[in-house]
């Protein structure tokens, strides 16, 4: 069970821990936590809950996955849209609004959802977050930093509007720029001007809680609420209290923690997948929904409301420096002082500041560069990347995820059912066959025998591809006996070894041979039991290229001989 990639070490990142990374995750903690504590009051608000219920959702979740969890900086609390969907479930069960039983309600979808992610890691169903490749992260990881920003500019102007998707929102902000607070817009110009700077000529100064801290004080000795600027405003003091959830409502939430789940799932495996730094393992999956579940269970019983891993926080936090859990552990450790001590001076921290911290670490995501990469060594992996980024800024981060998923799938569909299939040659004086190529005019091909090579597993999806690539070569080669290397098909189905079976028959009837060549112990097992290997008999099963050659070249002789 210990060998078991879920079961690590749960304190293997204290273990290798370094002293020099001890600034970067203080900062980096202090910093994500000034971004996350408002905003989780944001979300508790959305969920129509009381707004101590979004720092009880950023200290003890986050606290959990610290221990548990498998990514370097994903930061656990909530997001927009686990927050929805848990208000609109809670609006179905407690359509009174009473804040007693809101709270029990939501206690009890928490504890369903944290049963939903544990239940779905003992089923192995981690395997979902390696559908999504590379490019298509890239993609995703810039649409999301585009969709952030978007997002924060209108706090930075100090204008409202009902939130919609990203191209309405920037339509409205442009309509409403006339009504821009000017006050508001220099907090946050400043706030920018000031992380920008000290970034460029004191890098190691710690400029994100120097700025929240000078932002703090400005608004306390310029009065800056009463000149129109927005301030966080309110934050109830106390601990969590501890939850009893309410047990019969199970049957009536089950379908809706099922579905939070699934965005809690997507939301964290996407964002820790995303902003793995290239230095890093990737996150485990089964491991992550294992860390996501235990913290919305005990979450469930401290008065959390459902979690999961936040793409803006945890861009804040990569941004701002962290290296390891530790940075989770001070956000989590800053959000119980503050509940306990300082809630009345994070209080008056102006909201144009907090948007234009957002802002500055968001920009980060897009990485142009990239792109150029990708489009420099494969052209499908570029427009993929766009069609990722695409997904997230028109139709928003959670289904911009599904699109990214199905943009994957779609990639792996084409790439599989339609295998390539070479043409092989031989260097002279050496085993080496490689496929036939304008720039090895001098490999040596052998008249009457045609070499090929398919690669990857062949099944329903593509043998007939196969097929119909391969008639074409024979009809212009007329070869006495077609040779298929199989060293590189993994996997042969019942379609595929039909499809063989067919060529084989059609060709002798025109005098050509069909052998298979270096098959693995397993594709030799499968043709063995099957009609295709009566067919061919041992004579036509060879163990490698060099000796079906060698065979060929021996029976041409004999051939001519006789």
């Amino acid at each position: 069970m210990s060998k078991h990639p879920w079961f690590r070490p749960l304190t293997e990142w204290l273990v290798s821990y370094r002293c020099q990374w001890l600034q970067s995750d203080i900062i980096a903690g202090l910093t994500t936590g000034a971004v996350i504590i408002p905003n989780a009051m944001a979300y508790a608000m959305m969920a129509g809950l009381p707004v101590q219920v979004g720092l009880y959702t950023a200290s003890v979740p986050m606290a959990i996955y610290a221990v548990l969890g498998t990514s370097c900086v994903l930061s656990v609390s909530t997001t927009t849209t686990v927050a929805i969907l848990t208000g609109a479930q809670l609006s179905q069960v407690v359509p009174s609004g009473d804040p007693a039983a809101l709270l029990s309600a939501s206690a009890t979808l928490t504890l369903l959802v944290g049963a939903a992610l544990v239940l779905a890691c003992l089923l192995r169903l981690g395997f979902v977050a390696n559908f999504i490749s590379e490019p298509v992260l890239v993609g995703f990881r810039a649409g999301i930093g585009l969709v952030i920003v978007a997002d924060q500019v209108p706090k930075v102007l100090g204008i409202h509007f009902p939130r919609g998707m990203f191209v309405q929102n920037v339509l409205l902000t442009v309509r409403n720029i006339p009504k821009t607070s000017l006050a508001t817009l220099a907090v946050g110009l400043a706030t920018i001007v000031l992380l920008l700077g000290m970034r460029h000529f004191m890098p190691k100064v710690p400029a994100p809680v120097l700025v929240v801290a000078a932002a703090i004080a400005s608004a306390n000795l310029l009065n800056l609420q009463h000149r129109g600027v927005e301030l966080v405003g309110r934050i109830p003091q106390g601990v969590p209290p501890l939850i009893r959830p309410d047990l019969p409502l199970v049957s009536v939430l089950w379908p809706g923690a099922l579905g939070i789940a699934l965005m809690s799932f997507t939301e964290t495996l996407a964002a820790g997948r995303a902003f793995a730094r290239k230095d890093e393992p990737t996150p485990r999956a089964d491991r992550e929904l294992l860390a996501t579940g235990l913290a919305n269970i005990t979450g469930a019983f401290l008065g959390a409301m459902p979690s999961g891993g936040g793409t803006t926080q945890t861009a804040v936090n990569l941004r701002s420096g962290a290296r390891t859990q530790l940075a989770e552990v001070v956000t989590a450790a800053m959000t119980l002082v503050i509940m306990l001590f300082l809630a009345p001076l994070v209080a008056i921290l102006p909201q144009s500041a907090l948007a234009a911290l957002v802002i500055v670490y968001s920009v980060g995501l897009i990485k142009p560069i990239e792109f150029h990469e990708i489009l420099s060594i494969r052209r499908t992996e570029f427009f993929w990347a766009l069609v990722a980024f695409a997904g997230v800024v028109v139709f928003g981060t959670m289904k911009g995820i599904i699109v990214a998923i199905f943009v994957s799938l779609v990639t792996l569909a084409y790439q599989v059912a339609d295998p390539p299939v070479y043409v092989l040659r031989r260097k002279p004086g050496t085993n080496v066959f490689r496929p036939q190529s304008p720039e090895h005019p001098e490999d040596e091909s052998f008249p009457g025998l045609l070499l090929l090579r398919p690669e990857g597993p062949i099944f329903f999806a593509n043998a007939a591809q196969i097929a119909h690539k391969i008639e074409p070569l024979v009809r212009e080669a007329q070869p006495k006996v077609v040779a298929v290397d199989c060293s590189g098909v993994l996997d042969v189905e019942y379609t595929a070894l039909k499809m063989f079976a067919q060529v084989a028959k059609r060709q002798s009837q025109h005098g050509v041979q069909l052998w298979l060549i270096g098959m693995t112990p397993r594709v030799l097992a499968i043709v063995q039991r099957s009609p295709l290997g009566q067919l061919l008999r041992r004579e036509g099963m060879h163990f490698n290229l060099e000796i079906a050659v060698a065979r060929y070249l021996g029976d041409a002789a004999v051939r001519h001989q006789s």
